[in-house]
C-alpha cells in the first residue's frame, strides 16, 4: 500500500501537506519521498528523522500511518540513472503527493517541502502550491513525520535488498558510501541496484571490467 486515508477530518479545514526525501546520497537503492497530512491531535515527538533513535523512529512512523493522511513514491535506480538523482528525487515527491491527494480525493491547499527547491516547474505533473523551508524537518511537524515516514520505508526496502544481495551489508549501511560497503564494492563489484550514475559505483564498475 502506498498511502492511507484517516476519518474525514480533512475534509473542512485548508489541507497543508509535509514532503520529504530519504536516500539521495546512497550508492544503492531508490529514493523515497513521502507527504503526510498530520490529523489531530498529531503524535507527539515529531521531528526530524536524523535527530530520532531507531525505536522512536519506528513507533512514530507507525503512528503516522495508522492515523494521518500519508503517500509515498518510490523512483527506483533505473530512473535515478536516467534523470539524475535531483530529478528523480522530484519526481519521487511528485508521486508522493499525487498519491496522498489521489487517497483524500482532494488536493493540498499547500506543501511544504523541505530543503530550498520544490517540484514545481520541475515537473509538468505537478499542480499544487509549494513553499520551501530549509531544515523543514526539524521546524515543521508535517514535514518531520513525512521524513519519519520516507526513511522508515526506505530503510525497509534495504533491508529486503540485503536478504538477496547480502554482500554489501545493506541493512546496516542502507546503501551509503560506508568503508565497509566501499570494500564490498572493490571486492564484488556493483550489482543491479547500484546506482551506475554515482561516482564510486561507475568506479567500481570500471574496474570489475
Amino acid at each position: 500500500m502506498l498511502s492511507g486515508t484517516p476519518h474525514p477530518q480533512f475534509g473542512s479545514t485548508p489541507l497543508v501537506v509535509g514532503v520529504d526525501e530519504a536516500g539521495r546520497g546512497p550508492l544503492a537503492g531508490p529514493v523515497v519521498a513521502a507527504a503526510v497530512a498530520l490529523c489531530k491531535p498529531r503524535p507527539v515527538g515529531l521531528d526530524d528523522s536524523k535527530k530520532l533513535c531507531a525505536a522512536t523512529r519506528a513507533r512514530l512512523d507507525l503512528s503516522v500511518r495508522r492515523r494521518c493522511a500519508w503517500g509515498v513514491g518510490v523512483v527506483e535506480v533505473e530512473d535515478i540513472d536516467r534523470l539524475n538523482i535531483f530529478g528523480a528525487t522530484m519526481l519521487a515527491m511528485t508521486l508522493a503527493v499525487a498519491r496522498l491527494a489521489e487517497a483524500l480525493a482532494r488536493d493540498p491547499d499547500l506543501v511544504l517541502v523541505d530543503g530550498n527547491l520544490t517540484p514545481s516547474g520541475r515537473r509538468p505533473e505537478w499542480r499544487w502550491a509549494a513553499r520551501p523551508i530549509v531544515g523543514g524537518d526539524g521546524k515543521e511537524p508535517a514535514i518531520g513525520a513525512a521524513s519519519i515516514v520516507a526513511k522508515e520505508w526506505r530503510d525497509r526496502i534495504m533491508r529486503d535488498h540485503a536478504k538477496v544481495h547480502p554482500q554489501y551489508g545493506w541493512e546496516r549501511n542502507k546503501g551509503y558510501g560506508t568503508a565497509d560497503h566501499l570494500a564490498a564494492l572493490r571486492r564484488h563489484g556493483p550489482c543491479p541496484l547500484h546506482r551506475r550514475s554515482f561516482s564510486p559505483v561507475a568506479q567500481a564498475d570500471l574496474f570489475a571490467a
